[in-house]
């Protein structure tokens, strides 16, 4: 299983923008990505602008189809301008899971 974890800050008074950003990727996962294990989105509790997606996929294909897709396009166009710093990526095998 790939994994992919991401680090994302909005700049203040733009958290509903980037929720709703990538809830609207969630959803397009759900409808049209079976091999997208799961795609999970975190708000922090004390910062509201810092979200936290982890993402796992069957394979690296299915990895690709994922970052290549119009609705992660569509996202990164939404996010750009409202980003506070960079987006912090960190790519993984998973090595372990509880389901």
């Amino acid at each position: 299983m790939l994994t992919i974890t991401a680090v994302i800050r909005a700049t203040k008074g733009a958290e509903q923008t980037m929720r709703d950003a990538l809830l609207e990727v969630a959803e397009h996962v759900r409808a049209n990505e079976p091999d997208t294990i799961g795609f999970h989105i975190s708000q922090d509790l004390e910062d509201p602008s810092v979200f936290t997606t982890y993402e796992r996929f069957a394979d690296q294909a299915a990895m690709d189809r994922h970052n290549g897709s119009e609705a992660v396009a569509r996202f990164f166009a939404i996010a750009q301008p409202i980003l506070d710093g960079e987006v912090v990526l960190v790519a993984g095998s998973e090595i372990s899971a509880k389901t």
